[in-house]
């Protein structure tokens, strides 16, 4: 868990020195990386790059400030499920934290402060969205659309993640609801909820959150639940005077509880990904909190879960379940069949009248958006290229894309610990790539088909033995079945993996 700052290789330049790529002269915009996104990814990948000496370089964010996810979703109760010690950048720590498991506020602001504290907000476009991407063959260059014009750059690295497009459900009559409709990740703070009859449509890691915090305030709510999620308690406390004076004082203590934490969480994947029959014994602390908070047997038969403990994203709530034992709120089970304009119908044909309905569908983790506007040589966009299924090498690198790198790509994400420790992997391995470039005089490096079908078979070889293979239906899985979303292993068997950029697994293009 050290520091990703430090240089990765000594027999290399720790600078990341500017090879010319082509004998084209430069466009008026051009870099030598563009970095797409400005959440967490985006903040580490612009210090890590800057701290290797690569300063020319250029962040492209859609929204009109940074923070990424922790800056679009701002609905009430919106916090971490990932302990406060664990969740920022290993050479940034937050002595300030004020509770356990942070929340919304918090996290935006932190991310805020590394920016601003390592410089990196002057390398920010905000308000700039990538609408097309394209590589050219004839200059080694990648040429960026934006509403704003054409940027040209030499490397492109891709910090959207995946749980930026929020996922709408196709429900026949939505579109003619006359109510107010929104996503939590659009949250209508303008709208007010008092003494509403309100839809919540999902129950994801989101809906638990802001449930209980909108319930005492609307009318009348109802819960469309399509599957029970598992939840169990969320161990959160207020940090005390005391340790917050401690991290502030001892770097070693916040890195010694911080280790405790990781390797505790560690521990987790022997149930997920190694041993899924351990789930049994996850799963009875989650139905002893579901049997002490909700005394109903009826609604605690709605809320039970048939599903192995993890074959679904787990959740964490202390507030869930006594919301929605309230006497204002029901939980329907029964599916959707359409919307009216000013209610929902279930299959068994009861009209439920709603003033508002929230959606908390989750995001488009298997299909994200970028992969459709990124185009390799040959036209052809990259969700094209992969067809059924998403695929990256160490979720970082796709054949027939030079110079593209994921953070946060295909089945990079955790069911257990911090994205955070992932994203300075994957930042240690595209430094590398880019210091190994200048090293070799390389103009262009692309990974080989074979490498990647060899790391996906050995990846969903893995998964078919997790847990998350156990006959559940979840966003981890895309459209073919495949789960393209998680990463089947301990993770410091992935910065393992990802410490040293090997040429060996690329096809590469030597500078004229």
């Amino acid at each position: 868990m050290g520091d990703v700052i430090g240089v990765t290789r000594t027999a290399r330049s720790a600078t990341i020195k500017l090879a010319p790529m082509s004998d084209e002269p430069a466009s008026d915009d051009h870099h030598r990386v563009v970095v797409v996104g400005a959440g967490f990814s985006g903040v580490a990948l612009a210090i890590r790059l800057r701290r290797a000496g690569l300063d020319d370089l250029v962040i492209l964010e859609q929204e009109d400030d940074l923070g990424g996810t922790w800056y679009v979703n701002t609905y009430p109760g919106c916090q971490c499920d990932v302990p406060s010690l664990l969740y920022s950048l290993s050479f940034a720590p937050n002595p300030e934290w004020t509770r356990t498991f942070a929340p919304q506020p918090e996290i935006e602001a932190y991310l805020r402060n590394v920016a601003d504290r390592y410089d990196v907000k002057r390398l920010i476009r905000f308000g700039t969205e990538l609408t097309g991407a394209r590589w050219d063959d004839g200059t080694n260059r990648w040429i960026i659309d934006t509403p704003g014009g054409t940027v040209t750059a030499d490397v492109l690295l891709l910090a959207t993640g995946f749980l930026s497009e929020p996922a709408l459900p196709a429900i026949d009559g939505l579109d003619r609801f006359e109510g107010t409709v929104f996503h939590s990740a659009r949250w209508r703070h303008d709208h007010d909820l008092a003494g509403e009859r309100v839809a919540v449509i999902g129950t994801g890691a989101s809906a638990v959150q802001f449930v209980p915090t909108i319930q005492p305030t609307v009318g009348r709510l109802t819960l469309f639940q399509r599957t029970a999620p598992w939840v169990l308690p969320r161990p959160d406390r207020p940090f005390t005077g005391r340790e917050r004076w401690l991290y502030r004082r001892s770097a070693l203590a916040a890195r010694l509880s911080r280790a405790r934490i990781y390797w505790t969480r560690e521990l987790m994947v022997l149930m997920f990904a190694k041993y899924p029959g351990l789930a049994e014994f996850a799963a009875r602390p989650a139905r002893r909190h579901l049997e002490d908070q909700v005394p109903d047997p009826g609604l605690r038969e709605k809320l039970t879960p048939h599903y192995a403990l993890g074959c679904k994203r787990v959740l964490l709530s202390n507030e869930y379940y006594p919301a929605l034992g309230q006497p204002n709120v029901e939980v329907v089970t029964d599916s959707i069949d359409r919307v009216l304009p000013h209610a929902v119908v279930t299959t068994d044909g009861t009209e439920h009248p709603v003033d508002t309905i929230i959606l908390g569908t989750g995001f488009e983790a298997t299909e994200p958006p970028i992969a459709r506007r990124v185009r390799a040589a040959d036209g052809r966009t990259m969700r094209q290229h992969w067809g059924d299924s998403a695929t990256a090498y160490l979720g970082t690198t796709v054949p027939g894309f030079p110079n593209l790198f994921f953070v946060v790509g295909p089945n990079t994400g955790l069911g257990h610990s911090s994205m955070i420790f992932m994203i300075e992997s994957q930042a240690n391995y595209i430094v590398d790539a880019l210091k190994t470039m200048s090293a070799r005089n390389l103009a262009a490096v692309s990974v080989t088909p074979a490498v990647v079908d060899r790391f996906n078979e050995e990846i969903q070889r893995q998964l078919s033995r997790s847990v998350w293979n156990t006959g559940c239906s979840s966003w981890y899985r895309d459209a073919s079945g495949r789960n393209t979303t998680l990463w089947p292993d301990f993770t410091w068997r992935f910065r393992r993996r990802t410490r040293h950029f090997d040429t060996d697994h690329y096809s590469v293009i030597r500078s004229s």
